[in-house]
């Protein structure tokens, strides 16, 4: 671990809580995504997406998380001597993302475990990702590894 990195296991707090900034959707991106990933007519075909219950061309949930998971790292995985992550519980998309939207990530340290590793602890935080009107379309759960300050 580096000097920038912040904290260890041992200095996590459950309760805490963490912006991790924000990022704006763009049309490119979203169709770019989804012709590879999720060719779903509402996410790659404006004259079916027009037509669809969303009236125009939506994110894919999946681009939606991968942009939470980007400021999830940044905003806060950096920032700690993580270690990974054990995967994500609980993905709900609440609303569709359209683009245009500028998406804000909030987490929420809910809770650590030292667990029998001498060299890491695991954590559960809230995920809840949010549009420009503060209406959330996104939350889940990440379970991470934390390295622990005096790891073998």
């Amino acid at each position: 671990m580096s000097d920038q990195d912040s904290r260890y296991f041992e200095e996590l707090d459950v309760g805490e809580e963490f912006d991790c900034g924000s990022i704006d959707v763009e049309k490119a991106e979203m169709l770019e995504f989804a012709e590879r990933y999720d060719p779903q007519p509402f996410h790659v075909d404006e004259g079916a997406a027009a037509e669809s219950m969303y009236g125009d061309l939506i994110a894919s949930g999946w681009l939606t998380c991968a942009l939470t998971a980007r400021l999830l790292v940044t905003g806060y995985m950096n920032r700690n001597a993580t270690l990974g992550g054990n995967g994500m519980d609980e993905v709900r998309w609440h609303q569709p993302v359209y683009a245009g939207d500028t998406l804000s990530v909030h987490v929420e340290l809910v809770e650590k475990e030292a667990g029998d590793n001498p060299t890491f602890g695991h954590t559960r935080v809230k995920i809840t990702t949010t549009n420009q009107d503060d209406s959330i379309v996104l939350t889940m759960y990440g379970l991470g590894l934390v390295e622990k300050r005096n790891a073998a």
